[in-house]
């Protein structure tokens, strides 16, 4: 075995060579109230077994296999078996529409599929007349034929299960041929093609390369060094995803930690207790609802135990400064971080199951008081940046060394430069080894040059020049500065407002201000060429609920905006305290209180949560421009 494995399928492997019998537990999934576990042989077995059929089928290298399901072992199995015959992984997310999977099939011409569950096969089928080249539809489960309705579609299906089940009777006339396979799959041949629309634009493949994810991955783990094969990750956020496939399952596979499948969103809190995961990635959204929910119930019932509660967490705040500022926290402030943890810390940290080492957060930026607040309690959250484009991290916080507000130091290997949005100029290029404590600059679009860069877009060639400069540098089209030697995300170019002053407006950091209060589940600005700020809140639904006895009947109403004085007047309380925090050009002057969040359904974010700015402004332009026609608004 390759020393220092170059290819995915050469990275679990690697695992079973020199870190872990083959025996040793991999994965866990839940099946009918019991958790399961599943071993790396087994996992290797069914890659091998599924990797004959598609040798006896005829599927050659660099042949692109689609994937739409829920992360499960099956989507283990079924990536390890085409990535080690060179085939390549097309995941698309489960959330988006009918069209979208059309095209996608379409563009990266997938003859076969790998289907979920039911409620996905049926969307399949309605459109794979419409997908000329796709043959093959497998669903992961047994009972998918009470689910064809139809006899004119004309792929074949067969289940996932067939598919195992054949592969193992005819594997012992393919196995020199996987072999010879596994050992062709070249570090620069393409692993994966992840689609991503950003918030405009038809969907580009993103070609990533094994080299792209194999380099990543052990970068972030020289980064994060404290990751060892004793660790437990519970996985909730889409492996379609580039965020969860490299910080969770190319992470696992690498260092040989076992992945434990969370059953859904509903019952993670539940499947955190459960697993007792050390480490889990997840999305700020999560870590705000978690932060949200212990303030209530903290301090809800006012009284002794609110007080109890609003001392500890001023304590840990306490202790926690010191601590960074590299003093002693003296005896007396470190008896009372230890009543603290006692009374209120170790009863926030059970609901993740207790054991945890760290959250790692990406996908967007988490608001700092946020990180601050996981800080204060103790609970380490490590944020990461990157991109699809850059498979994915380019940055992620060290363990050991934490400023919030950052995305962290720049991972091994890479470089990223600073360069100035109007001039063009680079002002300031930064890697791994550079790293210096008081370093800061100015800022400007972060560029990203090494290992981690894409291959370009698939069939795309005009994209990826307009992405990739002759310098190799590739433009993320985010707005940063490197602060306290890490790397400070602003905002997106696309994102940026500017008023009819021509003042400069970066909407992130704003609504992050405004999601300090507990009233405000989502916001989304709105400025660009107006004269002032206005914005479209989104009230959290269990709150409403709570306050004003709202019930579901008064969520389903056709109105996507509420019109309601008490509920404008409760949330105007707030706005108008944090506006305090902001300048006098970027407060919001008027907004618009709608009914239910912004969704991926409606198509109103993309699959990574991002608002979609054109097309929100466009769906809700009437309500948005009433805003403007009282004069200097309404706050």
């Amino acid at each position: 075995m390759n020393s220092r494995p170059d290819t995915i399928p050469k990275l679990l492997r690697n695992v079973v060579s020199n870190i872990h019998p083959e025996s040793t537990t991999f994965l866990i999934y839940k099946k009918d109230e019991i958790w399961e576990e599943i071993s790396y042989k087994q996992t290797l077995d069914n890659a091998d077994y599924i990797s004959a059929y598609f040798l006896e089928i005829g599927i050659k290298k660099g042949e692109r296999i689609g994937f739409i399901l829920e992360n499960s072992p099956e989507y283990i199995f079924y990536d390890q078996a085409l990535q080690q015959i060179g085939a390549v992984n097309v995941s698309i997310y489960p959330t988006l529409t009918e069209s979208e999977i059309e095209y996608i099939l379409n563009d990266s011409q997938a003859k076969t599929l790998l289907v979920g569950n039911p409620f996905l096969l049926k969307k399949i089928l309605k459109i794979a007349n419409n997908c000329p080249k796709l043959i093959r539809i497998i669903p992961a489960f047994e009972d998918f034929g009470k689910h064809v309705q139809r006899n004119d579609i004309q792929a074949g299906i067969v289940s996932l299960a067939d598919v195992m089940a054949e592969g193992k009777k005819c594997y012992d006339e393919h196995k020199k041929a996987l072999d010879i396979a596994r050992e062709s799959v070249l570090p620069g041949d393409l692993s994966s093609l992840i689609y991503t629309s950003g918030t405009t634009g038809v969907p580009k493949g993103v070609m990533l390369t094994h080299q792209n994810f194999v380099e990543n991955v052990k970068a972030d783990l020289e980064q994060i060094p404290v990751i060892d094969k004793n660790d437990v990750f519970l996985s909730f956020l889409p492996l379609s995803h580039v965020f969860e496939r490299t910080a969770t399952y190319h992470v696992c596979i690498t260092a040989g930690c076992r992945i434990a499948f969370s059953q859904s969103l509903e019952l993670l809190a539940r499947n955190m207790a459960e697993i007792k995961p050390t480490v889990m990635s997840c999305v700020p959204r999560l870590l705000e609802r978690i932060h949200d929910k212990a303030i209530k119930t903290g301090t809800q019932d006012g009284g002794i135990k609110a007080k109890i509660f609003l001392w500890a967490i001023e304590t840990g705040k306490k202790y926690r400064e010191i601590k960074e500022a590299g003093k002693s926290p003296g005896l007396v402030l470190s008896g009372q971080q230890k009543l603290a943890e006692k009374l209120v810390f170790n009863k926030i940290k059970e609901k993740t199951g207790g054991q945890l080492k760290f959250f790692l957060s990406g996908g967007a930026a988490l608001p700092q008081n946020v990180g601050e607040f996981f800080g204060n309690l103790g609970i380490k959250v490590l944020e990461g940046y990157g991109l699809t484009e850059t498979s994915p991290v380019l940055a992620v916080t060290e363990y050991h060394r934490q400023i919030f507000g950052t995305v962290g130091r720049i991972i091994p290997g890479i470089e990223v430069g600073i360069q100035d949005v109007e001039s063009k100029k680079i002002t300031t290029i930064q890697t791994h080894d550079s790293f210096k404590e008081d370093f800061e600059c100015d800022e400007g679009e972060i560029l990203a040059r090494g290992h981690c860069v894409m291959k370009g877009y698939w069939k795309k060639t005009e994209e990826t020049d307009q992405v990739i400069d002759p310098d190799g540098w590739f433009h993320t089209g985010d707005i940063g500065r490197f602060y306290k030697g890490n790397l400070k995300i602003t905002d997106r170019i696309k994102n940026m407002l500017v008023n009819a002053y021509g003042k400069n407006i970066y909407p992130t950091p704003v609504e992050n201000t405004y999601l300090k209060t507990p009233k405000i589940e989502q916001i989304f600005l709105i400025g660009d060429k107006r004269e002032y700020i206005t914005a479209i809140i989104i009230p959290p639904k269990e709150t409403l609920q709570e306050v004003f006895g709202f019930d579901e009947e008064f969520f389903a109403r056709n109105e996507p905006f509420i019109e309601d004085k008490e509920i404008r007047d409760w949330i105007t309380e707030d706005v108008q305290k944090l506006s305090n925090e902001l300048a006098k050009f970027e407060r919001i002057k008027n907004f618009i209180i709608k009914r239910n969040p912004f969704s991926i359904e409606e198509g109103e974010l993309t699959p990574s949560m991002k608002a979609k700015r054109k097309i929100i402004e466009k769906k809700y332009a009437d309500a948005i421009n009433k805003m403007y026609l009282s004069e200097g608004g309404e706050i």
